[in-house]
């Protein structure tokens, strides 16, 4: 047995960069093929309703491809269905070419249900009601569900309104689809309206779906280890045998191949397509270039204990933090410069002041001091150029919510505050990504 591909930190790091489309931030630009490759390459695209500084696909999205049409996107979602409403790592917007492979787990759903709970089995009467509600009258949402007018509190099924519950059962077995939504509230409407090919697909098998699943959760990551797998495509949960046993079938036909990462325990692995890509990734002189403010819900992120394997950056969301233990603030969104992580920013929108805040902006203690970053890195960072950098993007994010102008707060630490204000006192509101020299915002090659 040949002993495993070894490989480096940095080329790990810089590979799951370019798997991410964070190798050049914000400088694509979104039209139906890059949209739908985007999501295609990241395995979903996030959907959270907190709106603190904006909705969490439109962040990520931000990332990505800067400044865009929000009406053009509710086409290509709404209209053009190029994504759909379906889960991965959680809820998220998916290809539309993914409807094999999701069919499985739609059709397996009941069985799941039925291992942990008799819910559905308990309430079949009220969960077809609700699927007959919505092929007659669709696309509903659960508002459309409320008692009646003149009904009293009596009125046996409406009193109870399992309704949220009963649509998203119904939704994840596919025989409901998210067919629009109003104020971010979703409506459903019947599968065969609005994806008229899911009744007819031939869905893959267990195993097959299992594989497949794996294989692009590695082409998301670039190389993984098993604890990665099971944490980035994490719907419908997948048991460390079914995993193991999947892994193994992959690398008894070739498909997968197993590496030993700089630093790390145990193996880690790569799909055998993407070996040549990883040796590549070794080689550059710089993993991205520019500056970006990443969404907390955002694909880089879904497991964020890889996070801190790769770069030594810790991070987790606050909201649930009681405010007088937060360390970072409510919504604070990390910042990537040149690839490497410098800090984060609690962010929030006043959109009817047209100001976003930045509340507090927090460098990470190296970078304050001018050191090297702990672990993945390419020489090293500008400090200067990080604060005309992250003085850009906050104006070009600024321009994407809505705002007029960035309201800088508190600065940690605070010699850093005269430098990141002067910075932003000379970077435009809705100005594109920071300049490159030869660089153009194009769609994805």
């Amino acid at each position: 047995m040949s002993a495993p591909l070894a490989a480096s930190r940095r080329a790990v790091a810089a590979l799951f960069l370019e798997r991410q489309w964070l190798d050049r931030p914000r400088e694509r630009r979104l039209t139906a093929r890059t949209l739908a490759a985007f999501v295609q390459a990241t395995c979903g695209l996030q959907i959270d309703s907190v709106h603190v500084v904006e909705r969490a696909h439109h962040l990520t999205l931000w990332s990505r491809f800067g400044v865009y049409d929000r009406r053009r996107l509710e086409r290509l979602l709404y209209r053009q269905r190029v994504l759909v409403e379906y889960l991965t790592h959680v809820a998220c917007f998916v290809p539309r070419s993914d409807l094999p492979l999701l069919r499985r787990f739609m059709l397996d759903t009941p069985s799941r249900w039925k291992r942990t709970t008799d819910w559905h089995e308990q309430h079949h009467e009220a969960i077809e009601w609700v699927a007959a509600q919505v092929a007659a009258r669709g696309p509903l949402g659960t508002a459309d569900f409320e008692r009646p007018e003149g009904r009293g509190r009596s009125g046996g099924w409406w009193d109870w309104r399992p309704t949220t519950r009963a649509l998203d059962y119904l939704w994840k077995c596919g025989r409901i689809a998210v067919h629009s939504r109003v104020h971010f509230h979703k409506r459903y409407d019947a599968a065969e309206r609005v994806l008229p090919e899911l009744a007819t697909l031939s869905p893959l098998t267990e195993a097959a779906a299992t594989e497949q699943r794996l294989l692009r959760s590695l082409a998301a990551m670039g190389a993984a280890s098993i604890d990665d797998l099971r944490s980035y495509w994490t719907w419908p949960q997948l048991m460390a045998p079914a995993l193991r046993a999947a892994l193994a079938r992959l690398e008894a036909d070739g498909r997968v191949v197993r590496c030993r990462v700089e630093g790390q325990r145990g193996d880690w692995f790569v799909r055998a397509d993407d070996v040549p890509a990883l040796q590549r990734a070794a080689r550059r002189r710089a993993a991205s270039r520019g500056t970006v403010l990443l969404s907390p819900f955002d694909s880089l992120l879904w497991h964020r204990t890889r996070i801190e394997r790769l770069w030594g950056y810790h991070y987790r969301i606050e909201i649930y933090v009681p405010g007088a233990q937060r360390a970072h603030g409510y919504y604070s969104l990390p910042v990537m410069h040149d690839g490497v992580f410098i800090g984060r920013v609690d962010l929030k929108t006043h959109r009817d002041q047209g100001v976003l805040e930045a509340r507090h902006a927090h460098f990470e203690p190296w970078f304050a001091a001018g050191q090297a970053p702990p672990r993945a890195a390419w020489g090293e960072v500008d400090r200067d150029a990080a604060l005309t950098g992250l003085a850009s993007a906050l104006a070009d994010l600024a321009a994407h919510v809505g705002a007029s102008r960035v309201q800088l707060g508190r600065v940690t630490p605070a010699k850093l505050r005269a430098p990141l204000a002067r910075a932003l006192s000379g970077a435009p509101s809705g100005s594109p990504g920071a300049p490159r020299r030869g660089s153009r915002r194009t769609g994805r090659s």
